[in-house]
């Protein structure tokens, strides 16, 4: 189930022409044309398709060149990472590819310094995962009738994880049913996550002081070595 996997430079590579990072980094594009021309860019790399941590980093452009503003630890899926146009619903898996960062949420106040659009979780909020759901991958409030409590996520249980957290915009524009819903950047639980990519709570703040939806920030998930096929997002 974990398809064909990308690694992060050839990711990275296929968004625009190449420019050699620092020396420690991935290549990184010199500009991001497919994700309109952002200036920001966080990087989630696991050793291989089987890792259930690796190394999160966040990029900005400065100069003309690519700079590392910060890095942190990370945990993938249970099961590892899986290709994003292939993954399914209920396995465990990260998906691979690029992606948008729609907005952020959190039961907690916003980070000092957020500038992202942020979402204040409440004991009416939800994520519906109810394939059958209009609001199929969607946060919801309230649970809407067609959306079964057994397959939406309650946030405001995740008190750890969903302290602070930005949307990854997988399967989210136009969601295909069974592809796998709620995938977000949150802070670290007890393990591996269900799908998700996690970091500790310092980091997650840090993110979101430095993000800035001005500059276009997306995400990157992939693996260091493996196959390198890739579907754009």
């Amino acid at each position: 189930m974990r398809g064909s996997l990308v690694t992060c430079g050839v990711l990275l590579a296929l968004v625009g022409s190449v420019a050699a990072g620092p020396a420690d980094g991935p290549p990184l594009p010199v500009r991001l044309a497919d994700t309109g021309g952002g200036s920001q860019l966080i990087t989630a790399e696991a050793p291989d398709a089987g890792s259930t941590t690796g190394t999160v980093t966040w990029w900005e452009r400065r100069r003309g060149r690519w700079a590392a503003a910060g890095s942190a630890p990370a945990r993938f899926g249970a099961k590892g990472l899986a290709e994003g146009r292939t993954r399914e619903q209920g396995t465990d898996t990260t998906p691979s590819g690029l992606y948008r960062l729609p907005y952020a949420f959190g039961i907690a106040p916003p980070a000092p310094g957020t500038a992202y659009p942020y979402r204040r979780v409440g004991e009416r909020s939800w994520w519906c995962q109810d394939n059958a759901a209009r609001a199929y991958n969607r946060w919801v409030e309230p649970l809407p009738a067609d959306c079964r409590a057994g397959e939406a996520e309650h946030l405001v249980a995740y008190g750890a994880q969903y302290a602070r957290a930005l949307v990854i915009g997988f399967n989210y524009d136009r969601p295909v049913r069974g592809r796998g819903a709620g995938i977000f950047l949150h802070v670290n639980g007890r393990g591996a996550t269900a799908g998700c990519v996690s970091v500790p709570a310092g980091a997650m703040d840090r993110i979101l002081a430095w993000a800035d939806p001005a500059r276009r920030p997306h995400i990157a998930i992939g693996t260091s070595s493996g196959p390198t096929a890739i579907t754009r997002y």
